[in-house]
This record gives structure tokens, sequence and C-alpha cells, in this order.
């Protein structure tokens, strides 16, 4: 506990990094983790912003409560995952911005160690680490590559998730590398982002168009633009459970889709939109179809998994009649 002490005690005027914890009723993972990023955090002044999304779980006052030196920005309404970074990221002060996914739990100086990484690296201005599940396990989700159609096409007949080890057939999301080294990437995931604030503001945020999933891409996609590049330091790890505020498997895919349909209209015009759109179709059909089939031949497939399938081809127009932003 001591430990722990000195370290909020050594949170100053002018911290190196700013650490923004967006939650949705994820309490205890929400307490797990800011307890972490203390444990864990003692290298670098920093200060933990944490924007609690209306929880009707107690998240805000739990947080209160047990951190008191946390500065708690308690929304009345759901802002979502991007309108509450750009929320959180106008009032603070490091000259760094880590976005810090509450189901997440920082291990052995994560936070020290990718920003010492960004320190030694000047000419990048987004930075991304390696995640883990909590049994140790690669979380392949922390960083990806630019959408293609080759990678989109894999991925709806679903020959990246019969050979995730396999660069060609899961090239989007970078197949066979188990991110344990040093590598410019497309990508990187907002549940572990660093970016640098000027950097953060010369992009003006996160587009709050993309309400919940994203809005990291299109930050890095925009972030490209402007000549920079992202780049992953393996030394820093983290847990990433993932998915832990939407349980609801169709509104997940539909959300997803949804942003995915997004993205594409606003980087690569309607006539590609409408072709990734396409592949998006392919992959709920294709998806169904397995479900159903596996169900029926009891090859471990649930028929609750094909229905959610189904009702996300049944609200195609939430996700396909989306046009452009």
């Amino acid at each position: 506990m001591s430990n722990l002490n000195e370290t909020r005690a050594r949170i100053r005027d002018c911290p190196d990094v700013s650490v923004i914890i967006v939650s949705y009723n994820t309490c205890e993972m929400t307490l797990a983790c800011i307890d972490s990023v203390f444990r864990e955090t003692q290298n670098h002044p920093f200060e933990t912003i944490a924007v609690d999304n209306a929880s009707s779980d107690g998240s805000g006052e739990a947080i209160r409560e047990r951190f008191p030196e946390v500065h708690l920005i308690a929304s009345t309404k759901n802002l979502g995952f991007a309108a509450a970074n750009n929320l959180a990221a106008r009032e603070a002060r490091g000259k760094y911005l880590l976005l810090l996914n509450p189901d997440t739990v920082v291990l052995n100086g994560a936070i020290d160690r990718i920003v010492d990484f960004a320190e030694e690296h000047p000419e990048t201005g987004i930075f991304g680490g390696r995640t883990i599940f909590g049994d140790g396990s690669l979380n392949a989700t922390s960083c990806w590559r630019i959408p293609s159609a080759w990678g989109l096409m894999c991925r709806a007949l679903g020959l990246s998730g019969l050979a995730k080890s396999s660069p060609l057939l899961n090239y989007d999301s970078y197949g066979g590398w188990a991110r344990n080294t040093v590598r410019p990437v497309d990508i990187v995931s907002g549940c572990f982002l660093l970016i640098r604030r000027d950097l953060w503001h010369a992009l003006d945020g996160f587009d709050e168009s993309f309400y919940m999933y994203g809005e990291d891409w299109d930050l890095c996609l925009r972030a490209r633009q402007l000549g920079t590049t992202c780049l992953l330091c393996p030394a820093a790890e983290i847990i990433h459970y993932g998915g832990a505020s939407e349980t609801v498997r169709a509104d997940k895919i539909v959300r997803l889709f949804r942003t995915q349909a997004l993205l594409f209209h606003k980087h690569w015009g309607p006539l590609r939109a409408r072709a990734f759109v396409a592949l998006l179709h392919i992959w709920a059909v294709r998806a169904c179809l397995t479900g159903f089939l596996s169900h029926v031949l009891k090859r471990g497939g649930t028929f609750d998994s094909a229905r959610a399938w189904l009702d996300v081809l049944r609200r195609r127009e939430e996700w396909a009649g989306q046009g452009e932003i």
C-alpha cells in the first residue's frame, strides 16, 4: 500500500501522460483497471481521467469513493466511446494521451514502457502495445491492417478464422505475428492507444460519427494522411478481456458492420464502399448458414449463434443503408 500511496503523491501538475478511461456498466473491471494503472506506473508522472457513461451499476460512485485523485466526469447520458474520450481529452494536460479500456489490466509497468518507447521514437505519433487474454494467450486485436478487399473477402468466406496463423488468409489482422517485435502497423486499437497530445488536437480527436467501434481506425487513417505512423511496442503488455460492456451478440455485430460501412464510405468513396458492404452481406449469410448447419449436424454450433446472424441479416438497413457520413 505504501508504494501505491507514493505513486499517488507523485502525480504532479504537469503529467507526462493523461490516462483516459471510459466506462459503461463495468464497475469492478474499471476499479481493477484503475488500480493497475496506479500500481504499475512508477516512473512517469500521470493523471487519470475517467468518464462514466451514465452507468447503472454504481461505477461513478465507486470510482469517486475508491480513487478520489481520479478526475471523474460523470455523464448523465451515454455519450458513446468517441464523444466521451473527446470530452476527457479536452481536460487532459499530459504530453501524451493514453486511451485505456476499462476491461484491461496494466502489466509490468506497461504505461512507463510505452511512454519511454514513444520518447525514443519522436518521429511517430501513435503507439500500441501487446494485449493478452486473462489466461495469458495472445489477444490479437491490438492492431490491424488497413481494410482491404482481399482481407475482407477472407473474413467473409471464413478463411481467416480457419487459418488464423496465416499471413495470407488472415491478412488484415497480421496473421502469424505474435506481436512480440517492434513493427509499424496501420491501425492501433483504442483499448490501449498512446498518442501525442498535439497530434490528437491536430486531428481534432475522434470523429463522433463513430458512436462505438471504428473511431480508432478512423483516427489512425487520418493520422496517416498527416504523414505520421503507428508503431507497436511489444514490451508494453496489458490484459484485455474484450467485449465487457456489450453482451448482445447481434447488436454488437450490427454496430461493427455499421462502423465498417461508415469507414468505407468516408475513406474509399461510394463505389468501393458498396463492394465492401456486399462482402459484409456475404459474411453474414455464410455465418448464418454455417451456424444452422453446425447445429443440425451437431458439430458444436449453437442455434443461438445462427439466430443472431439471421437477426443481423434482417437488420441489414441499419448497417448497409448508412450511406456516407
